[in-house]
Parts: C-alpha cells; structure tokens; sequence
C-alpha cells in the first residue's frame, strides 16, 4: 500500500470532520458513503455537528457493517438523548449485536434515551443477568440505573454479587430506588471485599 493511499483516507476524514465545523451539511453527506468506515463515522458526526442529520442517516448507521460506524451511530443516539432524528430511530436491535463493543455502547444509549425506549428495560436486565462480558453488564447495569424502572431492580440488586467492576456500578444504581432490598444491598455493599464498592455505598448512605 502506498503512502498516498495511507493518506486518502486520514484526509477524507479531516475533510468531513471540518465540513461539520463549518455547517456544511452537503459536504459532509458526500462522505457517508465512502469506501473507508473511519470517514463514514465522521460524516456522522460532522452531519450532527452541522444540523444535517437525518433519520436515515441513523437508520443506515445502526445497520453498517463496520463496527466503528454502529458504535458512533449509537453515540450520536446518546448525544441527542433520543430526540431529534434520533427519536424514531430503534437500537434495541443493537443490544444483540454480535460484537461486544457495540453491545457495551448500545447499553449505555439506551440509559441516556429520554424517555426510554420500550422494551429496553427487559433487555438490559437480560444482559445485566446473563451477559458474559463483564463491560457489558456493567453497561447494562449503569443504564439501567440511569433509567429508574423499577422493573430493572431485580437484575441490579442481582449485581451487586457480580465481579467488582459490576458491582462497584450496581451500587451506584441504586440511587433511584428505595426499598428494605435497597436498603439490604447497600448494607452488604459496606462489607465488601473491594474498597471502591465500600466508598460507593457509604456514599449512598451518607445522604
């Protein structure tokens, strides 16, 4: 491969990210279709910069076949909140995707929707409960949280008997809820073996 091929690509992107600076939405469009998944991913975000984005858009992204691109799909999703074009845009389909990567982001945009999308508190409980990397539970975990269902406590309080990183997070979620099972997990969580686990639940109870 040659050093000017090298190059096209880092210069496509460049060209995007600044039509996005510039507002031009047009120009930044041209390049969601480009050969290279890096440049599609910042056509993206330079069409979100420059008020460009269309539903479509989202949809196309959400289904590439590039990683990179699915997973800065789902960033912008968690950036508009689920609004804008976003708002008639699905991800669940995301949180069975076949890489973890983009299951780990899809959790987290689905906890940054607002509201949240239907269906999506039974599938981060699935994947809090049976997922089996260990970054995704704690996604799932952390959005749930962010949520506040109380049909996704079951699979929080459930948790809390994770690994340390999960656990550590399933603390931390649960601060919406309020209950004696709250209550009973975070007097655990003061007793845990991990140190950060600890300082998460006297947090909750210091308040």
């Amino acid at each position: 491969m040659t050093d000017r091929t090298l190059a096209d690509p880092i210069r496509r992107r460049r060209q995007a990210a600044i039509a996005g600076h510039q507002g031009d939405a047009a120009t930044a469009r041209g390049f969601l279709g480009d050969d290279d998944a890096g440049v599609r991913a910042a056509a993206l975000g330079a069409l979100l910069r420059a008020h460009g984005l269309e539903p479509d858009d989202l949809v196309a992204a959400l289904a590439d076949e590039a990683v990179a691109v699915r997973t800065r799909a789902l960033e912008v999703v968690a950036a508009l909140h689920g609004g804008g074009a976003a708002a008639a845009v699905t991800t669940l389909p995301l949180l069975h995707d076949d890489d973890d990567t983009v299951v780990e982001v899809a959790a987290w945009a689905a906890g940054e929707r607002e509201p949240a999308e239907p269906g999506a508190v039974d599938a981060l409980a699935e994947l809090a409960r049976h997922h089996g990397d260990a970054l995704v539970r704690e996604s799932a975990v952390a959005a749930l949280g962010a949520i506040g269902d109380p049909q996704g406590l079951a699979a929080i309080l459930a948790a809390t008997d994770d690994k340390a990183t999960v656990r550590r997070r399933a603390v931390l979620a649960l601060a919406p809820f309020e209950g004696p099972e709250v209550d009973a997990a975070l007097e655990r969580a003061l007793t845990d073996r991990d140190w950060q686990v600890r300082q998460s639940a006297e947090d909750l109870t210091s308040n």
